[in-house]
């Protein structure tokens, strides 16, 4: 394993509003590999920018021990490109061929160095990436996001760094090629810390950083293994509150308890001193007495109250908050085998390209089947949801869909109006129910108080995925065909979590796109379909 190392040191930063991101934060990550969580603006990606000295921290220090490497989640590129330039490799590579033509000059063995052997590792590292047929002469405008995407991921490799920084590196990467990325970083021998909503990535890091509230946590263990550890520290932590609320509720008895037996003892003894008719003064002393002591005792009770109080608070504090979205939705219920949607023959065209192969693609689509559509990048996946929808009319081909309703949502999740709050486009789909009735709903799915009053438009992604499930979920009528189109991309953990929850309360049929193995596993999918080459085909489940 490398020795190298990142130590940052009561870290600070704040973007130009002032608005603070971290406020002395400090930790050190050795060599192996890290990943990093934390939900969408808590600052992951700010973070990777100032380990690579991107941005410049208000205070405090960062300290990378060996080269850095860093693929950020865009990358700064230019259709105009070379792959030989993303690569960083153009200049070597010109140096070798004017050597291997008879040039001797020094210049050319300056550019070299080292790099003898420079277009045999990076076809080597561009086979591993299943980019080996790529010309070094080829325009970046021609290649797909995640040819892209690895691209970047070649550079960085190629300079051999001691310290790798990838932010959400699955992104637009289909299953086979997220395999390829898996396999790639497990040799990775430095320091890697990567950001990633991918849990087949998480689960082969060898710790999980989770930042949280301007501080971060290190857990030993996958993702799988921090899972269990905050779940086991919820726990404990439901525990703590539900003892500090006994203690408070003890405390405040023996309190009131405490009062009535002053109460009581000072009305006795006032009247026992009267009926022994004791001189003024030396009854006066006596009540006095009595009194103090009532109050030293009352102190006493009143100080464990606060005491009680303070733990519980200290309780509370640990104590994470509720983020699972668990409701019930019986009018989204379809009955078994009703047909939903039929094709047959569907031909579609994108330009002079047929999307589909000779013959057109069949599908059949019955209640409540819960169906994922899998296929590389560029099948034509997109295209058949919307031919679904009837956003699409086919070149030919025969469609008949059921009365039922039928809901979309596109990876644009652009069906709710951002002008509008998230409780004025929820009336909108469900303009019969009575506002208390919207208003519980909505906090079902997290939208409580003012937050049900903010413009959808000023969400965050995981908040306008959950604004537009509470309308599609709640309409009226109730969607009996759900089809959603890679709906957890760029959704952090928690929101992805919320959304799997949402689809489990479902009681409708729904098909979805998703290269998330882990997410289509915990909604239940049970009928799996592969778009491949134009063919339409069932085929089974992968192993998570």
């Amino acid at each position: 394993m490398s020795d190298a190392t990142v130590v940052c040191s009561n870290l600070s930063f704040a973007w130009p509003d002032d608005t603070p991101v971290f406020h002395d934060l400090s930790f050190t990550l050795a060599g192996g590999r890290t990943g990093l969580v934390a939900p969408n603006g808590s600052g992951k990606s700010t973070l990777l920018k100032l380990i690579a000295g991107e941005l410049r921290p208000a205070t405090g220090s960062v300290t990378v021990q060996g080269t850095l490497g860093h693929l950020p989640q865009s990358l700064p590129l230019t259709g105009g490109l070379t792959v030989a330039e993303v690569l960083g490799i153009d200049a070597v590579i010109r140096a070798l061929d004017a050597v291997e033509s008879g040039d001797v000059g020094e210049e050319h063995f300056a550019v070299i160095g080292d790099d003898w052997d420079i277009e045999e590792r990076t076809r080597a590292q561009l086979g591993r990436l299943g980019l080996a047929e790529l010309a070094m002469d080829r325009s970046l405008s021609t290649l797909s996001g995640g040819q892209i995407v690895f691209l970047g991921l070649a550079a960085q490799l190629l300079r051999r760094p001691d310290v790798l920084l990838l932010d959400e590196p699955t992104n637009n990467l289909d299953q086979e090629a997220r395999r390829r990325l898996y396999d790639v970083l497990e040799d990775f021998t430095g320091c890697l810390l990567l950001v990633s909503h991918d849990r087949a990535l998480l689960d082969r890091m060898e710790r999980i950083a989770e930042l949280d509230s301007g501080e971060l946590r290190l857990y030993g263990g996958n993702f799988t293994a921090y899972e269990e550890a905050v779940r086991a520290e919820q726990e404990v932590a439901e525990k703590n509150v539900r003892n500090a609320e006994q203690e408070l509720k003890r405390e405040k008895r023996e309190l009131q308890q405490a009062r009535e037996r002053a109460e009581r003892r000072q009305s006795n003894a006032a009247r026992n001193l009267k009926d022994a008719g004791l001189p003024r003064i030396f009854a006066g002393n006596m009540k006095r007495g009595a009194q103090e002591a009532a109050g030293r005792a009352g102190q006493m009770h009143a100080s464990r109250v606060s005491e009680a109080k303070a733990r519980l608070d200290e309780a509370g504090r640990a104590l994470r908050e509720e983020q699972r979205i668990t409701l019930e939705l019986p009018d989204t219920q379809v009955p078994a085998g009703r047909t939903l949607f039929l094709g047959e023959r569907l031909r579609v065209h994108h330009g002079e390209r047929a999307v589909f192969a000779d013959g057109g693609v069949g599908l059949t689509v019955r209640g409540p089947e819960r169906i994922a559509l899998t296929g590389p990048n560029g099948a034509g996946k997109t295209t058949l949801l919307r031919l679904v929808t009837g956003e699409l009319t086919p070149d030919s081909g025969e469609i008949r869909r059921n009365d039922g309703r039928i809901a979309y949502l596109s990876q644009r999740l652009d069906l709710l109006d951002p002008d509008r709050t998230v409780a004025e486009n929820f009336t909108a789909f469900a303009p019969e129910r009575p506002e208390a009735e919207r208003m519980n709903l909505l906090a079902r799915f997290l939208f409580r108080g003012a937050r049900a009053h903010l413009p959808v438009g000023v969400l965050s992604g995981g908040e306008r995925l959950r604004a537009t499930l509470a309308c599609v979920l709640c309409a009226e009528p109730a969607p009996q065909l759900l089809l959603l189109d890679e709906p957890t991309n760029n959704l952090d953990l928690v929101s992805t979590g919320q959304l799997e929850g949402a689809l489990n309360s479902y009681r409708g049929a729904f098909m979805v796109i998703s290269h998330d193995e882990r997410f289509l596993a915990r909604i239940g999918v049970d009928r799996w379909l592969r778009l491949a080459d134009g063919v339409l085909k069932e085929t089974t489940a992968p192993e998570v």
